[in-house]
């Protein structure tokens, strides 16, 4: 039975996609303007991608720089013409003003998704009670994973959550896959890997020109020898 880690990459067009999936990216996450911290990207954007390249593609649902759903309405509009285009997995996450998650919002935006397969993101890194978030969302149909660095501040910080979480893996609202992304650097890996942790989320570090420059297959190799242990 395979081991190896799941390495997911940013892609904000195909360039990008061709770039990560060249250097051994497993899955994208499809979003543009990262001076929002990722928003959903069109429709034309997914099908270019989805075009170039043959691995999996999760979109971005959020409409708005912070975490507050917006209008419900109109990502349900979105989400539903995203899935007329062929898209088939998904990222999203909505915080109310408490800190608590919206779940109203959660559940109508991951009804209209039929099953498939979806990322909360790292609203959970905001939320007042990470714990009674998870245990919110225990058995919500298509989530199977967290990104989170276990921190707002990044995995620097957030490295004690990440091990206390791993170590739950399996109990209710634990279920599923943590992918460790938000400052996440080449060093953090051995502790995370021994720890147990799977899955592995760049976006900035596949980019060494900073994000106005494009991905880069050596980076993203670099990031994949050392999930392999190469």
């Amino acid at each position: 039975m395979s081991t190896r880690a799941v390495l997911e990459v940013i892609a904000l067009d195909a360039e990008d996609a061709v770039a990560a999936q060249a250097g051994g990216a497993d899955r994208l996450e499809l979003v543009t303007d990262m001076a929002a911290d990722g928003l959903t990207p069109s429709a034309g954007t997914f099908a270019a991608i989805r075009a170039a390249v043959d691995i999996p593609l999760r979109v971005m649902l959020r409409l708005a720089d912070g975490f507050a759903a917006g209008e419900v309405d109109r990502l349900v509009d979105v989400a539903l013409r995203l899935r007329e285009q062929g898209a088939d997995e998904f990222v999203l996450g909505f915080l109310g003003p408490d800190g608590g998650v919206d779940l109203d919002a959660v559940e109508r935006v991951a009804g209209v998704l039929d099953g498939c397969r979806w990322t909360f993101h790292r609203a959970i890194d905001r939320a007042a009670d990470r714990d009674a978030l998870r245990k919110a969302l225990d058995g919500m149909s298509g989530l199977d994973t967290y990104l989170t660095a276990g921190s707002a501040d990044g995995v620097d910080d957030g490295i004690p959550t990440l091990l206390a979480e791993a170590a739950r893996q399996g109990e209710p609202g634990y279920e599923q896959r943590i992918l460790v992304g938000g400052g996440l650097r080449l060093e953090h890996v051995p502790r995370l890997l021994a720890a147990g942790l799977d899955g592995f989320h760049i976006g900035g570090a596949a980019r060494p020109g900073g994000w106005e420059g494009p991905v880069s297959v050596g980076a993203v190799a670099e990031w994949r020898a050392v999930l392999d242990g190469v």
